[in-house]
């Protein structure tokens, strides 16, 4: 499938997906967000592909935020519809996705390029690494999830300082924070992302599903994630993994999981 604006490769059962607008420093346009939106969805539907990593190209930036002169003239619901719209489309859509994402963070990561990385399963990053929501600076707050996902990662407090600052932390202070994972060197940064891939890809990806699924539970209003994880648990036994890996274990062997 042809893109504008990202790049979208498969090998050895990982799909890489690059925002490629190294002009723009990366930035998020609207149509960047429904091409990311189906990059995602055919990485995700492929039975091939066991891990995604989203990364940005070139050495400066992952996404250095939104792209701005789209939406300096929206109306109140011009910008109501654009965080709607966004945030199921793309933040929402990865999220909950049964496919592991990892972000791998290259340079800049702000704005809306922070908030791709949230949304993400987890996080690695590069030295050079910067992130932070200067959305407050602009006279409008983070939209695509920004203020709900960053106090979960970071804590409250942390994420109260960084939207009313409008500031940038480092990607060891990243790191200290709890928003990453890793901070490896600019060079490693892929290449560490794949060595994560693959220890995932040793697991079953059906019960790695479920596990995404009772992990945001948790996150939800309104849900009990301890009965999600109990449901999602139960599934389990109905699944051909369950029946390989456990066989495996018993025959002290290594699994072969079908991955159904």
């Amino acid at each position: 499938m042809n893109y504008e604006n990202i790049l979208s490769e498969y090998s050895n059962g990982i799909t890489t997906i690059t925002i490629n607008r190294p002009k723009k420093l990366n930035a998020l346009n609207i149509e960047t967000i429904r091409e990311l939106h189906e990059a995602f969805k055919h990485a995700n539907d492929d039975d091939n592909t066991k891990v995604i990593i989203v990364t940005g190209s070139g050495e400066k930036a992952f996404v250095a935020g939104a792209d701005i002169s789209e939406f300096a003239n929206f109306s109140v619901k011009e910008g109501g519809n654009l965080a709607a719209e966004g945030q199921e489309l793309l933040f929402d859509f990865v999220e909950n996705l049964s496919t592991p994402v990892i972000a791998a963070v290259n340079g800049f990561a702000l704005g809306g390029g922070l908030e791709l990385a949230m949304a993400s399963h987890f996080r690695v990053a590069s030295t050079n690494a910067r992130m932070g929501l200067p959305e407050t600076s602009l006279g409008v707050i983070p939209g695509y999830g920004g203020t709900q996902r960053l106090p979960h990662l970071v804590g409250k407090g942390r994420a109260m300082e960084m939207i009313m600052t409008a500031g940038m932390i480092d990607a060891n202070q990243a790191l200290n924070y709890g928003l990453v994972n890793h901070v490896v060197a600019q060079e490693e940064l892929l290449p560490f992302a794949e060595k994560i891939a693959s220890k995932i890809m040793r697991n079953s990806s059906v019960a790695i599903g479920k596990a995404i699924k009772a992990i945001n539970a948790n996150y939800k209003d309104g849900k009990n994630g301890f009965k999600v994880e109990i449901k999602q648990f139960g599934k389990c036994f109905g699944t051909e993994d369950f029946v390989e890996g456990t066989t495996a274990f018993l025959e002290k062997r290594k699994a072969e999981f079908p991955g159904k």
